[in-house]
């Protein structure tokens, strides 16, 4: 598939374009699930955590749902001759059943998502982890970056966590390869007004920019702000079928 010669940019998603959807859902959150009391127990007493579980602490104490202030309930409230006390720090253990609760929920809570993380940073460095790029994907970001385009990543996932999955994949590390990295804190990705935030910062045109997604309402935000868009079509993708965007099942079929 021949692409406009104008394109001197090419952002990427991440879940459903360079790597399985399943990578994330199957595999990281589910580790980090797993090793969040164990983290947290070798780890709380270092200023960095004990300042998240200062956030977490005030996070809980300021849920107003009733499932999370029943679990707070001789947690962070303490009947003290019939008054209620605070206790100054959470123990792991305590942390834990706010933060499970919290996964459970599927609600998103910052300090969650900085532990989350810090754990996917220690597996990825003590080899438990390792990212799993579709076969076609390392090659053509060689090609394309040696060819003088320049790659950029824009993930749901935090940058930290974009560039550790590319710093430890399956093709070793690419993180090199990528030149601007952007999260939801650029804006929703399913906003023309994001995009065309990203093509400011990279200093581009939006039509100059390409944009590949496995779903539609991104693209059709991106295609809104100018950029050319790619359906990534991949197995495992919740999308299948679509004829409003061109369609890719392969990097390797993509001429830039």
């Amino acid at each position: 598939m021949k692409i406009s010669s104008e394109i001197q940019h090419v952002l990427l998603d991440i879940e459903g374009t360079t790597c399985p959807v399943s990578f994330v859902s199957q595999v990281l959150f589910p580790y980090a699930s797993a090793q969040l009391l164990p983290y947290l127990q070798q780890h709380h007493t270092e200023t960095s955590i004990r300042s998240l579980l200062a956030e977490i602490h005030s996070a809980w104490r300021n849920d107003t749902s009733p499932e999370a202030m029943a679990l707070a309930k001789g947690v962070i409230r303490l009947s003290d001759h019939g008054q209620w006390v605070e206790q100054t720090e959470l123990a792991p253990e305590e942390a834990c059943l706010y933060l499970n609760w919290l996964i459970h929920q599927d609600r998103k809570l910052t300090a969650l998502k900085d532990l989350q993380g810090l754990i996917w940073e220690e597996g990825y460095q003590q080899g438990k982890l390792i990212a799993p790029l579709f076969a076609d994907v390392p090659a053509a970001l060689q090609l394309w970056n040696e060819s003088g385009i320049a790659l950029s990543v824009y993930s749901s996932g935090s940058i930290q966590a974009q560039k550790l999955l590319y710093a430890h994949s399956n093709a070793g590390n690419l993180s090199h390869l990528f030149s601007h990295w952007f999260d939801t804190r650029t804006g929703a990705k399913n906003q023309p007004t994001s995009y065309a935030n990203i093509a400011m910062v990279l200093q581009a045109k939006p039509e100059q920019v390409l944009f590949v997604s496995d779903a539609p309402d991104e693209l059709s935000a991106a295609k809104s702000a100018g950029m050319a868009v790619v359906f990534s079509r991949r197995p495992g993708n919740s999308h299948h079928n679509t004829k409003e965007f061109p369609t890719i099942e392969t990097f390797a079929t993509l001429e830039l």
